[in-house]
């Protein structure tokens, strides 16, 4: 496949989904540069603005199976990956796979379950497989994760651990609907008569992964590199940091950047499509020193400090292709 249908389906991809999601291109589009950049992505945001509905809309439109698991306090490790039963008619351990098991999987509101629970995604997000009772389970490509979590409902939740926020490639939100857009989602509702909306599927899975590979095409300029190197290594020097992205960072910067350059029709990656995803994609990874909580500094803020004092690539650098 080449660069011109990605493209393509990309714009086509996403206008389906946006019959379902009303006026969140951008933020649709980031997600949709996460899978393409086979990597997963972490949604948070407030209740009731869309993320459940964006996952199901992308499930249906790339023909992706779909899991959803909702996470409370109880619930076990093996209620995510599955465990081994007897079973009698065999006299032996028979392996029943859990909702993991699937293509594109929802864990919503992740940080309601303990820590042992969401330390089972981790080798399952990284590594795509799962080992149970010592025995490894591969897990079907694509596996595709999108977490939800609630950023004003602390009480009872268990705050996801540094090493599992560095797992998403990107953190991004939804946000409140503009005036007219709110007035179509409710017009379209009057107009179908139903809650339901069944969306077109666009794209197979087979066709997924020849997109994720055609991504690859894309060049990068190594002063391009550099500028992916420099932007995660500032932050680690940045005074409002205790802890700065680490190299997954910059590969998370290199990843998406060529998503964003592919689906703006482009093979080669420019600074700006660095600096469009640099936010989403760092801005998760850092720790902030204890003391700018209270001063309202949040770690977007920081990137956003990064982005104007780091040097972008001249123009004539960007020629090597």
């Amino acid at each position: 496949m080449n660069l011109v249908r990605v493209h393509e389906l990309s714009a086509e991809i996403l206008d389906e989904v946006e019959r379902a999601v009303v006026g969140k291109r951008d933020p649709l589009e980031l997600v949709l540069t996460g899978f393409l950049a086979d990597g997963h992505v972490l949604l948070e945001d407030y209740p009731g603005l869309a993320k459940t509905l964006a996952a199901r809309s992308f499930a249906q439109v790339l023909s992706m199976r779909f899991t959803r698991i909702q996470f409370t306090p109880d619930l076990m490790p093996a209620d995510v990956t599955g465990s081994s039963i007897w079973n009698q008619r065999d006299v032996d351990f028979e392996f029943r796979p859990g909702p993991i098991f699937t293509n594109l999987l929802l864990a919503d509101e992740i940080n309601r379950a303990p820590p042992k629970t969401q330390a089972a995604l981790l080798e399952a997000m990284q590594e795509r497989q799962v080992t149970i009772e010592g025995e490894t389970h591969r897990l079907e490509p694509p596996f595709l994760v999108i977490a939800t979590q609630n950023p004003i409902e602390y009480e009872g939740t268990y705050p996801l651990p540094e090493a599992q926020l560095d797992r998403f490639l990107l953190r991004t939100a939804f946000g409140y609907p503009a005036r007219e857009d709110e007035m179509e989602v409710l017009g379209r509702r009057i107009e179908r008569g139903s809650d339901e909306l069944e969306l077109r599927p666009v794209i197979d899975r087979e066709t997924l992964l020849e997109m994720q590979q055609a991504i690859e095409q894309v060049h990068v300029a190594e002063s391009v590199r550099g500028y992916c190197v420099d932007l995660a290594a500032a932050t680690r020097r940045s005074e409002s940091s205790a802890v700065g992205a680490s190299p997954r960072g910059s590969l998370a910067l290199l990843k998406l950047a060529r998503c964003k350059a592919a689906f703006a029709g482009r093979d080669f990656v420019l600074p700006d499509d660095v600096k469009a995803v640099a936010v989403p994609a760092l801005a998760h990874r850092l720790v902030l020193r204890p003391e700018l909580w209270v001063q309202r500094i949040s770690s977007e803020d920081v990137v956003r400090d990064v982005l104007a004092t780091v040097p972008t690539p001249p123009p004539e650098d960007l020629s090597e292709q």
